[in-house]
């Protein structure tokens, strides 16, 4: 198993009180994999991964395991994670505005990557850089290699932050909403470089987004998440074929699909996510919930197995 994370919880310390972002969470990811991870906003996808990288804000605690490629990971200082980040694990940032240095040209960003973590010389790393520019689609990449991340578009600094991340052929590629700035056809793609890259390198790939067409695409499992929980996981193909916790079939019920009538009604989840500060006493789902009975107020449900490589935290039996 190459990443593998159990009973990760992280807390953040505010001024109004504890914020519960992620809780209790176990995953496991195989080489050459690709784990999608969905979910509304606020659900805790992103700080699962970033407590993993080490990558907290200072009022962030984190508790659990986290094994990379048989080494505990979680807790290792600064020195030692540097050593792993961007070259054994990277990640694509859902906003590369702020994750690109406005005050370096993008050559010295992607360059120093290689210097540093593989020991090449400046002209080589420029080349290697260069022909990621090219794989990823930036136009005259020699020209806007030597360019500063202000003179690129939104969606070539997308792309960019993609390139960077994969400059060293990391083991394990997190990608956080990595098409969002992104037109349409940029973003088949940008997922088919991935999904291409993954394949040829034995890369795994976590798929962080709210976009199922993305994750129906990519996507050999997926996890849902909900207040901070898994609630769900299983075969991309059992997710969308047979969903069996009621926010999943929600999520499911409120998008588009092709391989069904075009006349069947989308339904929208009702109510509002739940506020991480004050999680309710039963399943954080259940005021949003059609299938709620007096069970799910009052007791949490643990996430439990349902059959051959699938779980759901639910105290439905089974949803129809």
């Amino acid at each position: 198993m190459l990443l593998e994370i159990q009973n990760l919880t992280t807390r953040f310390s505010t001024p109004e009180g504890e914020v519960c972002a992620v809780n209790n969470v176990s995953l496991q990811v195989e080489a050459g994999q690709c784990l999608g991870v969905v979910g509304e906003s606020g659900s805790g996808k992103t700080q699962v991964f970033m407590s993993m990288m080490g990558l907290l804000a200072k009022n962030g605690k984190t508790e659990g395991i986290v094994n990379f490629n048989g080494r505990q990971i979680l807790g290792l200082e600064i020195a030692e994670l540097n050593r792993l980040r961007g070259v054994e694990f990277s990640m694509i940032f859902q906003d590369p505005m702020t994750s690109l240095n406005p005050y370096l040209r993008i050559s010295r960003q992607m360059t120093e990557v290689l210097v540093e973590h593989r020991g090449i010389s400046e002209k080589e790393a420029a080349a290697k850089a260069i022909e990621l520019l090219h794989l990823v689609g930036i136009p005259e990449a020699e020209k806007r290699f030597r360019m500063y991340p202000h003179e690129f578009s939104g969606g070539m600094r997308q792309r960019a932050m993609i390139a960077m991340a994969l400059l060293c052929e990391p083991k394990l590629l997190i990608a956080d909403e990595p098409t969002t700035a992104l037109d349409v056809t940029v973003q088949a793609q940008i997922l088919d470089l991935i999904a291409g890259l993954g394949r040829k390198l034995d890369m795994a790939t976590v798929l962080i987004t709210h976009d199922l067409g993305v994750i129906a695409g990519l996507s050999d499992r997926v996890a849902v998440m909900y207040g901070g929980r898994v609630v769900e996981e299983a075969s991309v193909h059992e997710i969308f074929n047979s969903p069996q916790h009621p926010y999943t079939k929600g999520l499911l019920e409120s998008m588009p699909r092709l391989d069904t009538s075009s006349d069947k009604a989308l339904h929208a989840i009702p109510g509002q996510p739940p506020d991480l500060q004050a999680l309710p006493a039963g399943c954080s789902f259940e005021p949003r919930c059609n299938y709620a009975f007096a069970r799910c107020h009052a007791e949490i449900p643990e996430l439990r197995t349902i059959g051959e490589g699938r779980v759901k935290a639910c105290h439905l039996e089974q949803i129809s």
